[in-house]
Formats: C-alpha cells, structure tokens, sequence
C-alpha cells in the first residue's frame, strides 16, 4: 500500500476544510488524533480552539465578530472511558450523549454508527458541508478506529451518503478524511471516495508542527493534536491557534 504524503498534499491544496486524522505512531506505542479547521469567510476565520479538561472546544476569538454560532462553535473533541471522539460539528455530541445514556452500554463503534444514522450534512446550502467524524477506542481490547462522511448526493438537499470505515491501525499508517475536495466558488465541491492513507512519522511536536505548517497560510484557522499512549492511556495534546 503507496502511503501518501500528508503535508505535500495538504500544499497543494487551498482550501480542504476541515480535516480529520487518526491512525497510529510510527513507534506503535500511540493512537495519534488530529484536527483542524479552515476559513475563508469572516465567521468561520473568527474562531481558536480551547482545551476543557480532555474536550476541545471551539470559541469565538472576537465574540464581536460572531455573526452565526450554530456552525462554527461546537465541541471537535470529547472524551470518553476507553476512547475519544473527534467531528466537525454538534454531532459529536450526538454520540457521546447516545454513547452515556445506552442501559447497557453498546460498543462504541456501533453507537458511533447509530448516532450518526439520525444526522445528516450541515444546512448550509449551497455548500451543503460534510460532516465528517472519527472515533477511537483503546484499552485492553486493543485499538482500532471508524471514520464518517455524511455527505449530500451531487449538491440535492434531499438525499444523503452516509459512509463509514472501519479499521484495525499499523504502525505509520494514519487515515485522512476532510470536508472538501478543493476549493471553488461558488460552490465548493465535498470529499471523494475512501479516507486517504497517510504516514505518520515522528513524534507529536513534528507532526503538529508540519501539518501546521502545510496548511493555507490565508485559511487556516486552528490545529489540535493528540498522542494517546496506548500503554499508560496518558496523553499530549498540542493546540495550535492562528488567532493567537
């Protein structure tokens, strides 16, 4: 399998929205975890992430400048007991809340898939914005991760893809999802086809460091790493903000 380089080809593109990447280290001691948003509007530009606790959250970097909260401020990151969460959007509490109130609790995998069953594409039209999304599990049972595209079929408001993937992780290997292809105008046109498999190489500071470097000077916005020690279940985190 040709792993393709993820700092290359974030170079080559403009404006691939917002992106999520999971996978495991290099070493094979970690579950790596990263997200990142874009903008190219005042609204979405006017953002940083915050850490609360283990959660991530999005905020207003001038509250005067939020014209729109319903899309761009929302929790990318939550944790739970044995994994994390990571989404472009509110749906992320939409599994995490179907995640705590299950009787007994379902694997998380399939109320990962369950939850986001009852969601669809942001209502933003024309773009009609994936949302994408990840989630981890990790513990005795070993580590594996899914990721989400929920996607309107060719731009109709009426009809939606939801597609999931599924995957047991390899030492350098890491899965790539993003909300679009490349940039356009007015439309922009969404993701294609499966995640794309990237290599991860180095340690937490290169990688956040590189991917923070590779994006759109103009559009970029915000980057959150996380390496999950597999072994200890201790985590870094590196939080990067172009607002600050």
């Amino acid at each position: 399998m040709k792993l393709m380089d993820i700092f290359q080809d974030l170079k080559q593109n403009a404006y691939p929205g917002r992106g999520i990447v999971i996978g495991k280290s290099q070493d094979g001691r970690h579950a790596v975890a990263a997200y990142f948003i874009m903008g190219r509007s005042v609204n979405s530009r006017n953002r940083i992430f915050v850490a609360e606790g283990d959660n991530l959250r999005t905020q207003a970097h001038d509250p005067a400048l939020l014209t729109d909260p319903s899309l761009v401020i929302y929790y990318p990151v939550r944790v739970y007991d044995g994994g994390m969460i990571v989404t472009n959007g509110d749906q992320t509490d939409t599994i995490y809340n179907l995640l705590q109130s299950e009787d007994r609790p379902c694997c998380a995998g399939s109320c990962f898939v369950k939850a986001l069953r009852t969601r669809t594409f942001e209502p933003d039209p024309p773009l009609f914005t994936p949302r994408i999304s990840g989630i981890l599990e990790y513990g005795d049972s070993g580590f594996t991760y899914k990721l989400s595209i929920l996607k309107s079929t060719d731009g109709d408001s009426s009809a939606a893809q939801r597609q999931f993937f599924e995957y047991d992780p390899l030492p350098g290997l890491g899965h790539f999802i993003h909300t679009y292809k490349c940039d356009g105008n007015p439309v922009v046109p969404s993701f294609e086809g499966e995640p794309k498999p990237v290599e991860l190489e180095g340690g937490i500071d290169a990688f956040a460091n590189s991917l923070w470097e590779s994006l759109n000077e103009a559009n970029k916005v915000s980057l959150f790493v996380r390496y999950v020690d597999l072994e200890t279940g201790t985590a870094e985190t590196r939080i990067l903000n172009k607002n600050q």
